[in-house]
């Protein structure tokens, strides 16, 4: 008897367990498709401050419950897979993307294709040429962050004669222009000045760094104050000063105010670096697309992301802070 009637209530269990996983499926479906999706493109995938960059962007989707496509140039200046990132990232059905031009205006036309499509396009950390290409740009003020380094080591020259190399990023790169310019203004020269002996580009690479020096130093041997566009450049020119034993006769400073570059503050390699906050970039970046993506309001203009002079030897009339809030805060950790 009991066989009999379990046929029917087993075929309606079964039944029922279908249309339950069936709306279970319907329901996650639909949640997904609801997430929106925000792009991160950045110049490449192993420079340090990127890798911090996409580490916020990745905590802020999480949170707000985005999806996030993560992509990077080969090297710095790689402008064609940036170009093939926007057009992979809007076929994936992103509503904001957010990038950090390798090339200022060579990336302009894809970003404008994308704007056209309906994405939301926000710059980190370095502006396109010109800068209204994206809705938005949250960054450092990185020609502020040149002068602070700028006018921080003509103090610590104390007007001894200045013999100054520039080891830059490459032509033509926004950031690395307005970081030049920041430090020439805040030291109070400008280009063309027979104090500036030697200047080399170095894409922010450590290598490309330590080549750099190399040449300055077989180019002005009395080479005393060293401007670094980011601290991997930095860590490369004090490689190649050690190795001529001029380490401890030779100043340099440099932007990023990464942890190991604050380290490299602490430890005296870097006499003083102008910290910027990339973490606090992407979060912004992150929220501002999600909000996109849910309400359509669109961020406007230039976002300014802070930036802070980081040093153990301050001087009078400078504004700093030591390098225990350096490392309490390097690139937005706290």
């Amino acid at each position: 008897m009991n066989q009999k009637n379990s046929g029917p209530r087993t075929a309606a269990r079964i039944v029922a367990a279908c249309v339950a996983v069936s709306a279970l499926c319907a329901a996650g479906a639909s949640r997904a498709a609801d997430q929106p999706v925000i792009g991160l493109i950045t110049k490449t995938d192993t420079n340090p401050f990127f890798v911090k960059m996409r580490q916020g962007a990745d905590a802020a989707a999480q949170k707000d419950g985005a999806k996030l496509i993560a992509a990077a140039g080969k090297f710095d200046g790689d402008n064609a897979s940036q170009v093939t990132a926007i057009e992979n990232m809007l076929t994936a059905g992103a509503k904001a993307i957010l990038i950090t031009p390798s090339d200022t205006k060579a990336i302009v036309p894809s970003i404008k294709k994308a704007r056209a499509a309906g994405a939301l396009v926000i710059a980190l950390d370095t502006p396109t040429e010109p800068q209204d290409a994206t809705d938005a740009l949250f960054a450092t003020d990185n020609f502020k962050a040149g002068v602070l380094i700028g006018e921080y080591a003509k103090a610590a020259l104390a007007g001894k004669p200045a013999k100054i190399a520039t080891l830059d990023l490459a032509p033509g790169v926004s950031v690395g222009v307005l970081r030049h310019n920041g430090f020439l203004k805040g030291f109070g020269v400008k280009e063309g000045d027979p104090s500036i002996v030697c200047s080399q580009d170095t894409r922010g690479d450590q290598a490309k760094g330590q080549t750099a020096m190399e040449n300055c130093l077989q180019k002005a041997p009395d080479i005393n104050v060293v401007y670094t566009i980011n601290e991997p450049a930095a860590a490369g020119a004090y490689r190649a000063l050690k190795a001529a034993g001029k380490d401890k006769g030779v100043m340099i400073v440099s932007i990023d105010g990464g942890c190991e570059g604050v380290r490299n503050v602490k430890a005296g390699a870097i006499a003083a670096t102008s910290q910027q906050y990339p973490l606090k970039m992407a979060e912004l970046g992150v929220n501002a697309g999600v909000e996109y993506a849910k309400t359509g309001k669109k961020p406007m203009g230039y976002h300014d992301t802070g930036v802070t002079l980081i040093t153990d030897k301050p001087l009078s009339g400078v504004d700093s802070k030591d390098t225990q809030f350096g490392l309490d805060n390097c690139w937005g950790n706290k």
